[in-house]
């Protein structure tokens, strides 16, 4: 009884760990404008320029070995700055999950493609998740992938999403582990889709049954 007191006395959930969480009429409100912004602070970049897309779609990344090397300590924070900030934000994921592919050795086009991401969080500081109230109980998938698109090993790479009651609930963009065709390369991610539906369905499943036998 006590536990369950102190619990009441807390009230609502507003934040956990840089994540600012809104209880609204219509759902609940997920973001971290805060922790954004001080991102933005912290390498410089609150008062850059906005774009309009995380990534051109003209933008190959490379070894770029003749490249101008950085500061790989600080090319690793911004990455990891980055990969935080997808909890809210997860149409960055692809964009963000290719830098990482060259933190072992960072060059100057690297770093600057990382900034072109702090660029777009610029414009969209309060842009977050919304999880709607009083919407039918659908577990949905999608997914995509390019084609051959990692000019170090021509290897594709998955991006997959999943939405439970059009709320966003799972997200991953990940290299796939071997060279395919075209043709070959969406049955690749339709698998792993289908996949993570299905271990979706299985927790929910025991979730609810748990929910009913206490009741």
């Amino acid at each position: 009884m006590q536990g369950e007191f102190e619990m009441s006395m807390m009230g609502e959930l507003n934040n956990f760990l840089g994540l600012q969480i809104n209880q609204l009429k219509n759902g609940t409100f997920l973001n971290q404008p805060k922790y954004c912004k001080d991102v933005l602070k912290k390498f410089e970049m609150e008062n850059c320029k906005e774009v309009a897309t995380p990534i051109s779609t003209s933008c190959y990344l490379d070894a770029d070995e003749k490249g101008v090397a950085v500061d790989q300590t600080k090319f690793r924070r911004l990455i990891g700055s980055l990969l935080y900030l997808t909890a809210s934000r997860p149409y960055i994921m692809f964009s963000v999950c290719i830098c990482p592919r060259f933190q072992a050795n960072p060059k100057e086009s690297h770093y600057n493609a990382t900034k072109t991401i702090l660029k777009y969080l610029k414009g969209i500081v309060n842009v977050g998740l919304l999880n709607p109230n009083g919407v039918a109980l659908n577990l949905v998938g999608f997914s995509d992938s390019d084609f051959a698109r990692c000019k170090l090993d021509r290897k594709s790479t998955n991006r997959i999403c999943h939405l439970l009651r059009s709320s966003l609930i799972s997200w991953h963009s990940k290299k796939q582990a071997c060279v395919a065709l075209s043709t070959e390369v969406e049955y690749i991610v339709v698998r792993s889709c289908c996949a993570q539906i299905l271990w979706l369905k299985e927790q929910l499943s025991d979730f609810c049954l748990k929910v009913t036998k206490s009741h």
